[in-house]
């Protein structure tokens, strides 16, 4: 194998790893946003849970001031009917006090109805503070985890792209500058085999010229259709079509 692309491929290994490291590095604050959107959407949950209990608590005393109301009437009533002397008045009163407590039993209905729902909101008020309690720890930990693999990752690309410009030094600057611009556009597959006579890049079938030339190991050789850089081994098969 020609010495040159024995760098290259060193090089393109090197590459890919940078590759994989930055696509790491460039997912975490979605990660970290995504964690913080689920978080969200719990705690929404329980504010949503918390808002309906206390609305109800609200409805339940506003139906007992109602009672009391009643109540308060039935006594005015009766007193009313303690003093009047006239039967018409006596059972208009008396017809006011049944309304009064027909009322209250109506109200005493819708108050158990209430003490019902709440009952089933606090429940769901307490299902909901466990799950943001238990998603908060777990958020937590893999925010932890997140950041330490954040850290180990920059490190890692600051090491490997340390290493890659020592390696680039040490190929020719006409080579280099013709691998990373095809590096800019056919991605991180550069520097390709041509394993059964083909281009192990855009897989078209190579000319044997072609195969001859990087089986000699004197140049450096191009694919003809894609431009990539062609090397083999004697465990390829380098057959082609006639």
């Amino acid at each position: 194998m020609h010495e040159t692309i024995e760098k290259l491929l060193i090089l393109q290994d090197r590459d890919r790893k940078i590759g994989r490291a930055r696509a790491e590095l460039e997912n975490i604050d979605p990660q970290r946003q995504m964690f913080q959107s689920k978080l969200a959407t719990v705690q929404t949950s329980l504010e949503s849970n918390k808002l309906r209990l206390r609305q109800l608590e609200t409805e339940r005393k506003k139906l007992e001031l109602d009672v009391d109301a009643k109540k308060q009437l039935i006594e005015k009533y009766a007193l009313q009917q303690f003093q009047t002397k006239r039967n018409e008045e006596y059972r208009a009163l008396a017809h006011e006090i049944e309304t009064c407590r027909g009322d209250i039993v109506k109200l005493d209905d819708q108050q158990l109805e209430l003490m019902e729902q709440a009952e089933d909101a606090q429940r769901e008020v307490a299902a909901s503070s466990q799950a943001a309690a238990e998603l908060k720890r777990e958020i937590a930990n893999q925010t932890t985890q997140l950041a330490e693999r954040e850290e180990n990752l920059t490190k890692e690309r600051a090491e490997l792209e340390s290493s890659r410009d020592q390696l680039a030094a040490a190929i020719e600057e006409r080579v280099l500058h013709r691998y990373e611009r095809l590096l800019e556009h056919k991605g991180e597959n550069i520097v390709v085999g041509i394993d059964h006579g083909v281009c192990g890049g855009c897989h078209m079938r190579l000319s044997r010229q072609t195969v001859v030339s990087c089986q000699s190991e004197q140049d450096i050789v191009n694919c003809p259709n894609c431009g990539r850089l062609l090397y083999y081994t004697r465990e390829m098969n380098v057959a082609v079509a006639e």
